[in-house]
C-alpha cells in the first residue's frame, strides 16, 4: 500500500475497492487518532472555515441553473413572455458563473491548505529522522522510509482536497436538491430516490472490474521499474554486458510490457462497456419522471407544469453524483485514516539518541576518550560489547584490533553517539557524550570510514559540506595534508573537477584521499580512522598511509586497521574479540603472549605487509 493509496490515487479511477492486503492494514479509528489528524488542520482553521462557505455557496449556486430552467420554460417559453425568458436566462448564466468562481477560489484554497500541510509535515518528519540514531536506518528500508517521506505525506494533499471537500459538497449538493424536488412533487422525488440505487449498482461493479484491472497494471508496471532499475543502473549494465544477458533482459522487459499494454486494453474496454450500460440506466430515471409527470398533469389535473417536470429531470441527474461518491466515500474515508496512521507510526518512533535537555559545550576542547565498564546491544538478546574499558589520552593513540565481527566499529560509532551504550559510560573530553551538545560532540570528532561517499558535484563542493566558510588556502591545505593535491593539480578543473555519482570518476584511494581532507577541515579534536585502506590496493593503500601518518602523530586517534605499520604507530593495542577487550599493550609484548593478537599478526598482519613489500 505504497503511499497508503491504491492504484490511480486517492479518489482516482477504480479506486473506490481497498485489496485484502488494505482491508487487513485499517487502522482503528479512535478519537485520539482524530483528534491527531484535526491538529494538523488546526493552523488553518480560519482558511478551512473559507474553502467551507465557498464549497456551501458553490453547491447552492450550482443546483440554481436547474431550478430556473423551470421558470425558462413555463414562464418564458409556454408563458410566451420574452422578457422573463431572457431574464431567467440570464440571470441562470451569472449564477452558473458565479458558481465556477466560486468553485474556483475552493480549488485555490483547499489546494493551498493541503500544500501548506504536507510542508509542515515533510519539514516535522525530515527533521524527526535526523534525530533517529543508525539502528533506525539500519533496521529499516530505505524505500520505505523514502516512501512515508514521500507518497504518504503527499497523499495527505488528495485527503484535504479530494475526501474532505468531496464530503462537505457533495452532502450539501444532496440536500439541496432533495429539498427541492420534494418542494416541486414528493411523488416524482421519491421516484427518483428510488431509482438511484439501481444507478449505483453498475458503478460499483464496473469499479471493482477496473481496480483489479488497474492494480494487476500497477503489479505490472513495478515489475517494469524493478528490471530497469535493474538492469539500467551502472553496475547492473555492467553486470548483463560481462554476462552476454542483453537478449535474456530484453525478453525480460519485452514480456512485462506486452503484459501491460493487454492489461490496459482490457481496462479501456471495461470503461467502456460500463459507460454502455451506465447511459442505459441513467435514461430510465428521467423516463420514468416524464412519464409519472405526463400520467399525472393529463389525467389527474395536477398543479404540475412541463417546467417542473423538466426541473425535477435536471435535478435527479444532478443527485447521480453526489450519491454514488457519497456511498463509497466510506473507502476514502478508511484510506485517508490508514494514510495518516502510517505517518503517525514514524512520528511515534523514539528517538534513541537525542539532544541532551542541559547540554554541555566546554570551550577547551580535548580529545579525551575513556569508556567506563561499557555494554551495547542492537538487540536486547545479542550483546554486542561486554564490560568495554579503556581510556585515550590527549596527543596520544591507540589502535583497535580483532578478528571481522568482534565490535570494532561499534566502539567507535558510540563515541560520536551514533548509537547510546545500553549502559556503561563513555566519555569524551571529561564528560559524558550524553551530556554534550550533539552539535559539539560531532563538529569535535573526525571519522573517516571504509565506505566513501562523495556528493554527486566538485571536489570543492565535497570539502566545502564540511566548512561552507573555509578559504581556498584552507582548502589547499587540507588536500596537502591529506596527500591529495598532487592529483587535483593534474585535474584541468582542479577543486572543480566533478568527482560523479557517489564520487564514480574516482579511483577508491582518491575519493579516501578527499575524505581524509573532508575531515581535516573540521579541525576535529578526534581522528577516527575506520579500516580506511582496507579496501585498496597496496599502491592507494601506500598514498594513504602517508596521509595518515602524521596525522596521527600530531592528533588524538583511533585506529582500526588490518595494516600492521599502521598498527605500530599506535601508542596502545587493544585487541577485542567476541566484544571484549582480551588484551592490550605494545606489538612486541603482545606477540609474546601469544594469544589472540599473535595469530591475527601471523595469520593477517605479516601477511598483508609482504604483499606491500612486493
Amino acid at each position: 500500500m505504497a503511499g497508503g493509496m491504491g492504484p490511480g490515487g486517492m479518489g482516482g479511477r477504480g479506486g473506490k475497492y481497498m485489496t485484502e492486503e488494505e482491508k487487513q492494514a485499517l487502522p482503528k479509528i479512535t478519537k485520539e487518532l482524530l483528534a491527531r489528524v484535526i491538529s494538523w488542520l488546526l493552523p488553518y482553521w480560519k482558511q478551512l472555515l473559507v474553502s467551507l462557505g465557498c464549497i456551501a455557496v458553490s453547491s447552492v449556486l450550482g443546483i440554481m441553473p436547474q431550478v430556473l430552467t423551470g421558470r425558462i420554460i413555463d414562464e418564458g417559453l409556454i408563458g410566451r413572455n420574452l422578457n422573463k425568458l431572457v431574464l431567467y436566462i440570464v440571470l441562470s448564466l451569472l449564477v452558473t458563473l458565479c458558481a465556477n468562481l466560486i468553485g474556483v477560489a475552493e480549488s485555490y484554497m483547499n489546494t493551498w491548505i493541503a500544500q501548506h500541510i504536507t510542508f509542515d509535515m515533510r519539514n516535522a518528519m525530515y527533521r524527526h529522522l535526523q534525530k533517529m540514531s543508525q539502528r533506525f536506518f539500519t533496521g529499516n528500508n530505505q524505500g520505505d522510509i523514502i516512501t512515508r517521506m514521500t507518497s504518504d505525506i503527499s497523499g495527505v494533499e488528495q485527503v484535504i482536497t479530494n475526501t474532505y471537500s468531496s464530503i462537505l459538497s457533495n452532502s450539501i449538493t444532496l440536500i439541496v436538491a432533495l429539498t427541492a424536488m420534494y418542494r416541486k412533487s414528493w411523488v416524482l422525488a421519491t421516484i427518483g430516490l428510488i431509482i438511484v440505487p439501481l444507478f449505483t449498482l453498475p458503478t460499483r461493479r464496473a469499479g471493482k472490474t477496473r481496480w483489479n484491472l488497474t492494480r494487476e497494471a500497477q503489479e505490472c508496471n513495478d515489475e517494469i521499474n524493478g528490471i530497469l532499475n535493474e538492469t539500467m543502473s551502472v553496475s547492473g549494465q555492467l553486470l548483463v554486458k560481462l554476462f552476454c544477458k542483453e537478449e535474456y533482459e530484453y525478453s525480460r522487459y519485452e514480456a512485462a510490457n506486452r503484459k501491460m499494454i493487454g492489461l490496459h486494453i482490457k481496462e479501456g474496454m471495461a470503461g467502456r462497456w460500463f459507460r454502455v450500460v451506465l447511459s442505459t440506466i441513467t435514461s430510465i430515471g428521467p423516463m420514468l419522471i416524464y412519464l409519472v409527470g405526463g400520467v399525472l398533469i393529463m389525467k389527474y389535473d395536477s398543479s404540475l407544469t412541463v417546467g417542473d417536470i423538466t426541473v425535477l429531470v435536471a435535478l435527479l441527474g444532478r443527485m447521480y453524483g453526489p450519491v454514488n461518491s457519497l456511498l463509497n466515500i466510506q473507502v476514502d474515508w478508511m484510506r485517508s485514516m490508514a494514510l495518516f496512521n502510517r505517518i503517525f507510526e514514524y512520528f511515534d518512533m523514539p528517538v534513541e539518541v537525542d539532544q541532551p535537555v542541559r547540554a554541555l559545550a566546554p570551550k577547551e576542547v580535548r580529545g579525551t576518550v575513556e569508556f567506563r565498564n561499557v555494554y551495547f546491544a542492537y538487540e536486547p538478546e545479542r550483546m554486542i560489547l561486554h564490560d568495554v574499558s579503556f581510556k585515550l589520552e590527549q596527543g596520544k593513540s591507540i589502535a583497535i584490533v580483532g578478528p571481522s565481527g568482534s565490535g570494532k566499529s561499534t566502539i567507535i560509532n558510540l563515541i560520536p553517539r551514533l548509537y547510546d551504550a545500553t549502559s556503561g559510560n563513555v566519555l569524551f573530553g571529561g564528560f559524558n557524550v550524553k551530556r554534550l551538545d550533539l552539535h559539539y560532540l560531532r563538529t569535535n570528532i573526525g571519522v573517516v570510514t571504509q565506505d566513501t561517499y562523495l556528493f554527486n558535484g566538485s571536489i570543492r563542493d565535497n570539502l566545502l559540506y564540511v566548512k561552507p566558510e573555509a578559504t581556498e588556502e584552507e582548502l589547499i591545505d587540507a588536500c596537502r595534508r591529506a596527500n591529495i593535491y598532487d592529483f587535483i593539480e593534474q585535474q584541468p578543473e582542479g577543486l572543480d573537477t566533478m568527482v560523479g555519482n557517489r564520487g564514480l570518476k574516482l579511483s577508491g584511494g582518491e575519493k579516501q584521499r578527499i575524505s581524509i581532507a573532508r575531515v581535516l577541515l573540521k579541525e576535529p579534536a578526534l581522528l577516527i580512522f575506520d579500516e580506511a585502506t582496507s579496501a585498496l590496493d597496496s599502491i592507494s593503500e601506500s598514498r594513504i598511509q602517508e596521509a595518515i601518518d602524521p596525522l596521527v602523530k600530531a592528533h588524538t586517534s583511533i585506529l582500526i586497521a588490518h595494516r600492521l605499520s599502521t598498527i605500530l604507530a599506535a601508542d596502545e593495542i587493544l585487541v577485542v574479540k567476541e566484544g571484549r577487550i582480551v588484551e592490550r599493550g605494545r606489538h612486541d609484548d603482545l606477540v609474546r603472549l601469544g594469544g589472540v593478537y599473535t595469530e591475527l599478526y601471523e595469520t593477517q598482519y605479516m601477511r598483508t605487509e609482504e604483499k606491500t613489500e612486493e
